[in-house]
């Protein structure tokens, strides 16, 4: 990376000019050396066409109704939200398993709102994908709601994801 204060040639990522110590911090931004790189470097989130609508359930619907939509639909969570449309959870297939299964006969009836992830992790529609990526990977989630305002605006998945790789791979080798 070459200095604006004296021209020095440093080595790519130094904080700062070897020669002059001037700061290179703000020069230095990742760039992509191939399209899957700068797709996540450089894509937005709506590059992934979120479902929009969401869909959704209040915090009131049942376990049951829960299992009913995502089969349904062919999804594997459902933002949870209040009266106002306001997220206040996320119910999925960990969810499931991890709060619902074994915990009795009767618990397809039990309210989401007992069973669901509260504060889930969030993207919003301008974020990078390589944001995405890194918070799918680092959470060990595969689905993260979108949202504007605290509102929902859409799902994205682990499977969106790799739809949209494959789609960049193509023809590439």
């Amino acid at each position: 990376m070459i200095c604006p204060a004296c021209e020095h040639d440093n080595l790519p990522g130094n904080d700062s000019c070897v020669c002059c110590q001037t700061d290179l911090t703000q020069l230095d931004s990742p760039a992509g050396w191939d399209r899957v790189e700068r797709s996540l470097l450089e894509d937005l989130v709506e590059v992934l066409r979120p479902r929009r609508p969401a869909i959704t359930l209040p915090p009131e619907a049942t376990v049951r109704d829960a299992i009913r939509t995502l089969l349904e639909h062919n999804i594997g969570a459902v933002p949870i939200v209040d009266e106002t449309g306001r997220m206040v959870g996320i119910f999925s297939e960990r969810d499931i398993l991890l709060r619902v299964a074994g915990t009795g006969p009767d618990s397809s009836s039990r309210p989401l709102g007992e069973v669901m992830t509260r504060t889930p992790e969030t993207v919003r529609a301008r974020d990078t994908l390589a944001l995405v990526l890194n918070k799918l990977d680092v959470g060990g989630y595969r689905h993260l709601p979108v949202v504007a305002q605290g509102r929902v605006q859409g799902m994205i998945s682990v499977r969106d994801m790799l739809r949209h790789l494959t789609r960049l791979c193509k023809g590439c080798g």
